[in-house]
Formats: C-alpha cells, sequence, structure tokens
C-alpha cells in the first residue's frame, strides 16, 4: 500500500479553464484534463520564472513531486497543442493557499489557509460583525474535499460528473 498523497498548496485558479483550437467543432474534439495543481507548476516555473526548489515550498511538496508534476502538465499540454485537442483545467488534490472571507457588510479579508482552518475567523476584523461567509474559487467548496480543497474531476457546466 503506498503512502497517502498530501494535498498541493495552489495560489491561483485560472478563471478560464477551456481552451480549444480554432477550426475543430466541438463534437469532434478531443480533450486533454489539465489538474489545477498541473497548472499551478506550469505557472510557478514557466510563467513566473521561480527554480524548482522554491516552486516545490510554495506547493507544499517534494521538488522530485514537483518535477514530476511539471513534466505531466507539459506533457499534456504538448499533445494538446501538437494534436489540435482542447485543455480543460479541474480537478485534482489541492487545497488553497490562503483563505478569503467577506462579511454581510461587504468587506473582504484572507488569511494564510493553515491558520484559517485551525482557528477560523469569529468576527469581521473591520466592523466587528459575527455574520461572515468563506470565498471560493471556481469549482472551490464545501463538499467532498472539505472546505477549500478539491479532489477528483469535478463538475461540468450542469453539475453533472465529468
Amino acid at each position: 500500500m503506498g503512502r497517502r498523497q498530501l494535498w498541493r498548496k495552489v495560489s491561483y485558479i485560472p478563471s478560464i479553464n477551456y481552451f480549444k483550437p480554432a477550426g475543430i467543432r466541438m463534437a469532434e474534439l478531443q480533450e486533454v484534463r489539465l489538474h489545477v495543481e498541473e497548472a499551478e507548476a506550469v505557472r510557478l516555473r514557466d510563467l513566473e520564472g521561480l527554480e524548482q526548489e522554491e516552486c516545490a515550498q510554495r506547493m507544499n511538496i517534494s521538488r522530485s513531486t514537483f518535477s514530476r508534476l511539471l513534466d505531466a502538465a507539459r506533457r499534456k499540454i504538448a499533445d494538446a497543442l501538437l494534436n489540435g485537442k482542447a485543455i480543460r483545467i479541474e480537478g485534482g488534490n489541492f487545497e488553497m493557499a490562503v483563505r478569503s472571507f467577506r462579511c454581510l457588510e461587504g468587506h473582504e479579508w484572507e488569511g494564510p489557509f493553515e491558520a484559517m482552518i485551525s482557528e477560523p475567523p469569529e468576527y469581521c476584523p473591520k466592523c466587528q460583525t459575527p455574520s461572515i461567509m468563506p470565498l471560493f474559487a471556481p469549482g472551490m467548496g464545501p463538499g467532498r474535499g472539505g472546505w477549500g480543497r478539491r479532489q477528483g474531476r469535478g463538475r461540468g457546466p450542469r453539475g453533472r460528473q465529468v
């Protein structure tokens, strides 16, 4: 029996999560599914230009795990680009690096995920109202993986399992 997989820490979930090649109808299109943590690995290494060691630390994983994650992501992206496939970014095994909250008065704030889970806020820091709620990134929310964590394939546009 293998070791239990750790949650990968993600700081950013892209608001656009589907890319399709021009000129190919949806009915004829094949898809490549890129996990959110794979997209985060590409973002940290290729877009932000961080070294793999720092990327791994930010994602709370080992450098070798980060390297495997990045290789898998790049392979999927290359497959989609060179073979005319769509890319869907969804699912995976991750938690958000920060948690965001909003009170009924409209004040928003965020804090480190670990601190917000171990000791969630009871009052808004600005107006002291106890009426607060967590905010979720797209595709996140309370459910199977817990608040702020996500595992599995996710839901499609009409709430059906994909």
